[in-house]
């Protein structure tokens, strides 16, 4: 048998492919067992149940028992068939050789060359479409008609026969050429919206791309602002190694001298010791009383035991101590700041304050010090540092044991020299912490707030954060207590302010900023 006609023997007659999972009625009529089922179901509340093919009628539901046999023959079949896919759709009228078709006809279920499309009927009820190996999913599974119309409330394709006997009576129908345009509409609807959503979607992936590459170069500033942070931390850790081992090793050597010293202390006290003994020997009172002073060892025993006493314990946690808490105390909110000098600006010292030459230490005096009068010089007993700092983070440190009367703080250049507004702290342009006696309090604008816990140490730390709008004040007791944190928008350069009217004060220490 010719495989044309193997395959027309192995079609079922309901979905015109070949057979799936096949199944024999009584009458001996095969079919898919999907296909006969959807059939049976259509037939359900009706009198009998009828073949579809001799239309032999049933009382009862009929049973379906599997053909095994046409089952393994279908599977043969298909598994010796070229690929649709690959073979393209073949003219069903050019038996002898495979010719490529242009249209298919639904009524016929049969695909045509151009020669047999030419003297294929022009009927209306010969539905042409494009070349395919499946018309029967053009067609109602049921009614085995073209499909014509769309069912909008069960959302199905139908014949002429579902609209007056099928299962959409009565429903409301549309063309398939309506139904696909709106179906059409609501897509490009669909896809505008996607369309826009896409757009969006760029815009912050583009967005978030530009972030990122901000945020990497932050990063690699960062990165290289740490780098340089541990290289330096490492060169200075070994800086203070290198000193502490060598005050171990002078302390260790301390003793080596102090026990030289204590033996020609010995060889001096044995060569006395012979002298006064040669004395006490000697008979003749004259030679003892004209024999040279013996000498006095008190002064020379008191020093050495001073000596022994300031020796005699080798503490190491104390020796390195000072030079941890220096390296320690660059690290700021996390931020390590080098320590570096502020000086501050004779030319803005008040005629009552003497300066020292390192520029770090201003002291009240009784006598004037006829500076020149110029528009940077205080009336009052202040002075500004010569640095200003506009950006970054800061501090400074300030060392006030030496005064009861003082201010320290940080304003802006513009602030008055002379007169009521003048003072540190009296002004919107200053920010500051003051003592009077046993009173501290801070300032900003003549607005006080009273410390009434005053200060447990000689020291304080003044940090800036310009970025941030802060000034903050530290006591430097154990541990660091904060005491105030003034918050505004500098609109200026800040410079470090000192104000004093008894003693002196003295900058201990600073930063260049970060």
């Amino acid at each position: 048998m010719a495989s044309a006609d193997l395959s027309e023997e192995l079609k079922c007659s309901l979905c015109l492919d070949i057979y799936t999972d096949p199944v024999t009625l009584r009458c001996g009529h095969n079919f898919c067992r999907v296909c006969i089922d959807c059939v049976l179901d259509s037939q359900e509340g009706s009198a009998s149940y009828s073949c579809p093919e001799c239309r032999e009628e049933y009382k009862e539901r009929p049973g379906l028992h599997r053909s095994i046999a046409l089952r393994n023959i279908a599977g043969r079949f298909l598994s010796t068939q070229p690929d649709q896919e690959e073979a393209g759709v073949h003219c069903s009228y050019c038996i002898h050789s495979p010719v490529p078709a242009v249209m298919s006809c639904l009524l016929c279920d049969a695909s045509m060359c151009d020669n047999h499309l030419r003297v294929h009927s022009k009927a209306p009820e010969h539905v042409l479409c494009a070349p395919t190996t499946s018309p029967e999913t053009r067609k109602c599974s049921i009614h085995k008609e073209i499909l014509k119309y769309y069912c909008t409330e069960d959302a199905a394709c139908v014949c002429v026969s579902c609209t007056v006997i099928g299962g959409h009576v009565g429903h409301m129908m549309m063309s398939l050429g309506e139904a696909s345009e709106e179906k059409k509409e609501k897509l490009r609807n669909n896809l505008q919206t996607l369309m826009a959503e896409t757009e969006e979607a760029e815009k912050r992936v583009q967005s978030l791309e530009e972030r990122r590459r901000k945020a990497q170069e932050k990063a690699d500033g960062e990165a290289e602002r740490v780098t340089a942070l541990f290289r330096d931390l490492r060169r200075r850790l070994e800086e203070l190694e290198e000193t502490v081992l060598s005050d171990i090793t002078r302390r260790v050597q301390w003793y080596d001298d102090v026990i030289r010293q204590l033996e020609i202390k010995k060889e001096e006290l044995s060569r006395k010791m012979r002298h006064i003994e040669e004395l006490c020997n000697m008979t003749d009172p004259l030679t003892v009383l004209q024999e040279s002073d013996t000498g006095d060892l008190c002064d020379t025993e008191d020093r050495h035991d001073k000596q022994l006493h300031d020796g005699e314990d080798l503490d190491v946690a104390g020796i390195s101590h000072t030079g941890l808490a220096d390296i320690m105390s660059g690290v700021t909110g996390g931020i390590y700041i080098q320590p570096a000098d502020i000086l501050l600006d004779v030319n803005t010292a008040g005629n009552m304050l003497h300066i020292s030459d390192d520029g770090k230490t201003t002291t009240w005096s009784h006598i004037k010090q006829n500076r020149p009068e110029t528009p940077d010089r205080f009336q009052y007993n202040q002075v500004l540092s010569s640095q200003s700092f506009s950006s970054r983070r800061h501090y400074w440190e300030v060392d006030v044991g030496g005064s009861e009367l003082w201010i320290v703080g940080m304003c802006y250049p513009s602030i008055d020299r002379s007169g009521d507004q003048s003072e540190i702290g009296d002004n919107n342009k200053s920010w500051c912490l003051c003592r009077l006696g046993n009173h501290y309090s801070v300032l900003n604008d003549s607005n006080v707030i009273e410390l009434p816990d005053g200060i447990p140490s000689d020291r304080v730390r003044i940090y800036l954060d310009y970025e941030a709008g802060q000034i903050s004040f530290y006591a430097l007791c154990d541990p660091i207590r904060h005491l105030h944190t003034f918050t505004a928008t500098f609109t200026e350069p800040l410079h470090a302010g000192l104000g004093i009217w008894d003693g002196c004060i003295k900058i201990s220490r600073g930063n260049r900023g970060k």
